[in-house]
């Protein structure tokens, strides 16, 4: 297991710096420093985008729903994260509350981690007790919306018609989410079909957690150099 995360680390401090960017193309950035007035579907497709290309969100969410198999449960926990990112999103903008998005990006990493050892039973075997884990994924839906709201401020969206955008940018995160559930959910289905599924599962969490470790290491190089 030490090898697997020893590999990955290793091509983490091998990769170019650039990954550190934040997940804004330069197009995008442009768009919303001029956008003047409302502009619902632009920035829906602008948070539809960021959803899909989230890697970070996505990992969360397949630790989420991975020993999720009755659809009112998997409803259920998503809905808790859909409530959680959505409230600060919305109130971190119009708040005007700023959080440093490298620290925020970090503990949206630990989230992965997270997740990936609570699926391997990591609480019960280490600590002797399990997260109550309905408020575990509400509280991280916190930090993923925080996370999205501290990339919208650092381009001093115009005042004019910002409650609208950002409401259109979170209709389009929720569309994004959605179709990205659909994905993986069509295709955790059809691996539960195999045996391989329950067989790979503590590998496949293994994997989440050193994902969710590179992730954290990265935006902790972007704050320490930024």
């Amino acid at each position: 297991m030490m090898r697997i995360y020893f590999v990955l680390f290793s091509l983490f401090l091998l990769s170019p710096t650039s990954i550190l960017a934040h997940g804004v193309d330069a197009n995008t950035q442009q768009f919303l420093a001029n956008t003047q007035g409302t502009a619902i579907a632009p920035f829906m497709y602008i948070g539809a985008k960021h959803m899909l290309t989230g890697y970070d969100h996505l990992l969360f969410l397949l630790g989420v729903i991975f020993f999720l198999f009755k659809p009112k449960d998997i409803f259920l926990y998503v809905s808790l994260f859909t409530l959680g990112h959505s409230l600060t999103l919305l109130t971190g903008v119009l708040a005007g509350i700023q959080v440093n998005a490298y620290l925020i990006d970090a503990i949206i990493g630990l989230s992965v981690v997270y997740k990936g050892f609570d699926n391997l039973g990591g609480f019960q075997r280490v600590f002797g007790f399990q997260p109550n884990t309905k408020i575990a994924v509400l509280i991280f839906g916190l930090f993923h919306g925080f996370g999205l709201a501290t990339k919208l401020q650092d381009f001093k969206m115009p005042e004019d018609g910002l409650w609208q955008n950002l409401l259109a940018f979170n209709v389009g995160v929720e569309l994004g989410q959605f179709c990205a559930l659909f994905v993986i959910l069509l295709l955790l289905s059809i691996w539960r079909r195999f045996n391989s599924y329950l067989l790979f599962a503590v590998i496949s969490n293994s994997f989440l957690m050193a994902g969710g470790l590179l992730l954290f290491g990265y935006q902790m190089i972007g704050f320490s150099v930024s």
